[in-house]
């Protein structure tokens, strides 16, 4: 399998196997996670050639761009890396909100080319919705953007498929990121299936759902106070135990075809017709290249059905 690909309906080619970069900067999410972490992983991704980074403002706040401007700067590789950033989060005070106003999505691209020490961003996506912004006057002040150079491509995440289709009424969005791992594929319903009728690029997050499906965990793992996977329902109880015992019959799959766990999952995700890159974190250099080795793992229909399957 070919390791890089051009991203439908843009001119970034890029490697099938980017990095999502949540843990640089990420103390906010991973208390035991220090900046000097998150400069070995970026350094090892361009180590490895790993030239897809996706990031927001919401990282950190603001510290993984301000790290990634400083590494890419500092190693002089700014136009041997594809960056992703995101923005919708505003702080009033205390209170966080979401705003899609064109005038904000413009100073949001204008603070984070700042942060991120470049003057164009390759892609830049709406984090979140707001409720009273029309996407379509939003996607059109991308596009304006787009037209002066600051931006190459225009990405929309966590949209509703009305969202998504008032957003894409001229056809500007190229990409659409949206939650997609083997225990949540509800995306299939709806969103996907428009994805690939109006030629956009599907780019799944948390494709290990927080890890667990990357087989790290036992039913002694624990986590420090203040862990994002706290939150989350996969992580509770036997809910955590099945989804245990589900990864285990992935380890012998991965065991039979002589590969590691974490690549075999992004690899089914690659085999799917609409996604073209994915972007696993990692919080570790030796996660990057064991994530990168996915590129190279090819599946027929019947094992990734096997592997759906599982967790049917």
């Amino acid at each position: 399998m070919e390791r890089k690909v051009t991203i439908r309906s843009t001119d970034l080619t890029v490697t099938k196997v980017g990095l999502g970069t949540n843990a640089v900067g990420g103390q906010k999410y991973y208390p035991n996670i220090t900046d000097e972490d998150g400069r070995r992983v970026l350094h090892a991704a361009l180590e490895y050639g790993v030239d897809f980074w996706d990031t927001a403002f919401t990282y950190g706040p603001k510290r993984s761009e301000e790290i990634i401007g400083e590494v890419l700067e500092k190693t002089k590789k700014r136009n041997d890396v594809v960056i992703a950033t995101k923005a919708a989060h505003q702080y009033i005070g205390k209170e966080r909100v979401f705003n899609n106003h064109p005038k904000f999505l413009r100073q949001a691209v204008e603070e984070a080319l700042k942060r991120l020490r470049t003057d164009y961003i390759d892609l830049f996506y709406i984090h979140y919705p707001d409720e009273t912004t029309p996407k379509y006057e939003a996607i059109g002040e991308l596009k304006k953007l787009k037209d002066e150079g600051k931006i190459r491509a225009i990405g929309v995440s966590n949209f509703s498929l009305a969202q998504l289709k008032e957003a894409n009424r001229d056809g500007y969005v190229n990409v659409y990121q949206g939650e997609y791992n083997l225990l949540d594929r509800s995306l299939e319903k709806d969103i996907i299936p428009y994805t690939l009728k109006h030629n956009i690029s599907f780019v799944p997050y948390f494709p290990f759902a927080s890890g667990i499906l990357a087989g790290k965990y036992d039913r002694h793992t624990t986590f420090p106070e203040g862990d994002l996977r706290l939150k989350k329902p996969q992580f509770q109880g036997e809910s955590f135990f099945e989804t245990l015992e589900k990864v285990e019959k992935l380890k012998r799959i991965a065991k039979e075809k002589g590969v590691d766990v974490a690549p075999l999952v992004l690899a089914v995700y690659l085999h799917h017709d609409a996604i073209d890159v994915v972007i696993p974190g990692a919080k570790r250099p030796e996660q990057v290249k064991q994530n990168l080795s996915a590129a190279d793992i090819m599946l027929s229909k019947e094992e990734i059905a096997a592997i759906y399957q599982t967790f049917a």
